[in-house]
């Protein structure tokens, strides 16, 4: 797939930053900056879902490799957010043939299996070099990761998921994402490694960091 250039900055060079503690790395680098370090969008968007917590969403494609060089860095972040943080994943699809990723993911979330194969489809079509674009290389794929084919297929192609991606592309367009990976905060906030300066994972975790402690200072205030 060709490589998206059409955010600010080209994505370049995640994977050699250092994963230095991000409290640490963030006080040496200074206080981030909007403009600089995240964006501060015009409309704030709604949550996902209904809840008093802070939303982060993780807007990401299987098929984007930047993604594939965050998610070492970003899993251990996500898995270690506070009880006050809802995370949500919307996977983004800039043309037709990266659908069927979308729809790979959502099949995995109803299936409840994407705590064990997120991050193996990354692998195997990053590392594996698998092709996973067709729904029949993908069935193939699942199938041989423990889950029945035919189930597989039935939820695939079933409206639940088809509703779900047409959801994922309303929210990412209503963000104007234009580049992955990105993250949002409370619909306020936008960052990545590239919007934060291109200085890497750790830093543009730390900017995520900061605004989530942000809006909980905003919130104690109101």
């Amino acid at each position: 797939m060709p490589v998206r250039t059409t955010r600010r900055d080209v994505l370049i060079g995640l994977c050699c930053a250092s994963m230095a503690p991000l409290a640490t790395r963030a006080q040496a680098q200074g206080a981030p900056e909007p403009g600089a370090d995240y964006i501060v969008l015009n409309v704030r968007q709604p949550p996902i879902e209904a809840s008093d917590k802070i939303e982060v969403v993780d807007f990401f494609g299987y098929w984007c490799p930047h993604c594939f060089e965050f998610i070492g860095a970003l899993e251990p972040w996500r898995k270690g957010l506070p009880a006050d943080v809802a995370y949500q994943h919307v996977p983004v699809a800039f043309n037709p043939t990266e659908t069927a990723l979308s729809m790979t993911f959502y099949s995995l979330q109803t299936l409840n299996r994407l705590e064990d194969m997120h991050v193996k489809v990354f692998q195997a079509i990053h590392v594996d070099r698998k092709r996973l674009f067709d729904p029949n290389d993908i069935a193939d794929f699942m199938a041989a990761n423990g889950i029945d084919r035919a189930k597989w297929l039935a939820v695939f192609n079933s409206f639940s998921v088809a509703s779900a991606v047409n959801r994922a592309n309303q929210i990412w367009q209503s963000y104007r994402i234009d580049g992955t990976p990105t993250l949002a905060c409370d619909g306020r906030f936008l960052t990545s490694p590239s919007i934060a300066r291109n200085r890497g994972p750790a830093y543009a975790l730390a900017v995520m960091d900061y605004l989530l402690e942000r809006v909980r200072r905003e919130r104690r205030k109101k």
